[in-house]
């Protein structure tokens, strides 16, 4: 399947640097997932770097126990922190970045919105956790219509069994699931 660059936002997920510090091992894909964003930039693919983002204090997460508890205890993932910083062989200052609250990239913000504005019919991802951003990524994205594509050996998950089936069960029900390399013949460099 051939995608028209015009139509098509390659999403990069969670590629901070905090999100790397809770996922040892998670620096082995950042090769992979670099070479299919060089590839986007020189297709003119719409490049969106997707990640955690909170105002200073955290008033988007209760003083109720949650999942993100320990991100406001710890004060990450502050825009503008180290820890949200995007890891740099990933995303350029001049690229487009959205900031989530939750753990989906359309969680809390206007991803979709610049998606529909910009007439993108295709989503090219990938991210870390595998069950984590990518997963409620893509079910998402299927619910809105989008065609996707996950890009498999760019996403890192801590368990590699689920990554495992995810990848090769649950992502091809909704998506097309792919190599970097294979996704780059497809395309045709």
């Amino acid at each position: 399947m051939k995608l028209d660059p015009k139509k098509t936002a390659l999403l990069t997920l969670d590629f901070q640097k905090g999100i790397l510090g809770f996922a040892p091992g998670a620096e082995a894909i950042i090769p992979n997932a670099a070479k299919a964003v060089e590839f986007a930039r020189q297709k003119q693919f719409l490049i969106i770097h997707v990640g955690l983002g909170f105002s200073e204090g955290h008033p988007e997460i209760s003083d109720t126990e949650s999942r993100f508890t320990r991100v406001k205890q710890a004060n990450l993932f502050v825009k503008g922190a180290p820890s949200a910083e995007f890891h740099s062989s990933i995303a350029r200052p001049e690229e487009l970045v959205v900031y989530k609250q939750r753990v989906g990239a359309f969680s809390e913000n206007h991803l979709h919105l610049i998606l529909r504005s910009r007439s993108i019919e295709n989503l090219v991802f990938f991210g870390i956790s595998t069950s984590g951003i990518t997963l409620s990524t893509l079910r998402r994205a299927s619910d809105l219509d989008f065609r996707c594509v996950v890009l498999k050996d760019a996403c890192f998950d801590t368990d590699q069994e689920v990554h495992r089936v995810l990848a090769e069960k649950i992502f091809p029900t909704q998506a097309t699931v792919l190599t970097v390399d294979t996704f780059i013949v497809e395309q045709g460099e």
